[in-house]
């Protein structure tokens, strides 16, 4: 996870909040976050990333369609950001 980008992390972020999200509705989320509009050239290179990491498998729903969801490697990263973020800030 040390290696990821902001970006990337809040991608597995949204990944995992949502049930096999398609680029476009990652897209969507994100742009909602960001308050600025995501560019495709950003998006997809960056979901291809993680997929080469192991931590998201790459679905395909129909031809035009891919669908995202984490792995068991991604989650476990994202779990243990979440404790290492908890040592320092606890809300």
């Amino acid at each position: 996870m040390y290696d990821l980008t902001g970006f990337q992390r809040d991608l597995l972020y949204v990944i995992a909040g949502e049930d096999e999200p398609h680029g476009l509705a990652i897209k969507e989320e994100l742009e909602q976050y960001y308050e600025k509009e995501i560019h495709h050239g950003r998006l997809y290179p960056n979901l291809d990333t993680l997929v080469d990491k192991g931590l998201v498998e790459k679905g395909r729903r129909d031809r035009r369609t891919n669908f995202y969801t984490l792995t068991r490697r991604g989650r476990r990263e994202l779990e243990a950001r979440r404790e290492w973020e908890t040592q320092y800030v606890d809300l």
